[in-house]
């Protein structure tokens, strides 16, 4: 079955950097778009990156030029590099896929798009 596990989150102070990782199992990793999300104390869950099976990406304007995602199909894993962390960017990250049909070279940061969830991996930034 597909399964996703987020790991690698850990207390960083501001400014700092963090990297993220994805690992898939169950499915063919190459084949499927991937996003992170993350979602604050109060907050709704917020799409912020995400990486189409061709490898294009897309961010959201809050992490643009900050946060980099990329993936390494042999791998099965996909990564999001976190520079110049604030403080806003406090939250539970998680990864996410598609359930088929997929369009290659497209990935969107809508929630409702994903259908296949890992459990999160706890990002702090002290303030």
């Amino acid at each position: 079955q597909v399964q996703l596990v987020e790991s690698g989150g850990e207390l960083v102070q501001p400014g700092g950097s963090l990297r993220l990782s994805c690992a898939a199992s169950g499915f063919t990793l190459g084949y499927y778009p991937i996003a992170w999300f993350r979602q604050a104390p109060g907050k709704e869950r917020e799409g912020i990156a995400c990486i189409s099976n061709t490898g294009g990406t897309y961010y959201a304007d809050s992490v643009k030029d900050r946060f980099t995602i990329s993936r390494d199909n042999a791998k099965k894993s996909v990564y999001l590099q976190m520079n110049v962390v604030k403080p806003d960017d406090a939250a539970i990250y998680f990864c996410a896929t598609i359930r088929p049909p997929i369009r290659p070279g497209e990935c969107q940061l809508s929630p409702d798009s994903y259908a296949f969830w890992g459990q999160g991996t706890q990002v702090t930034v002290p303030s």
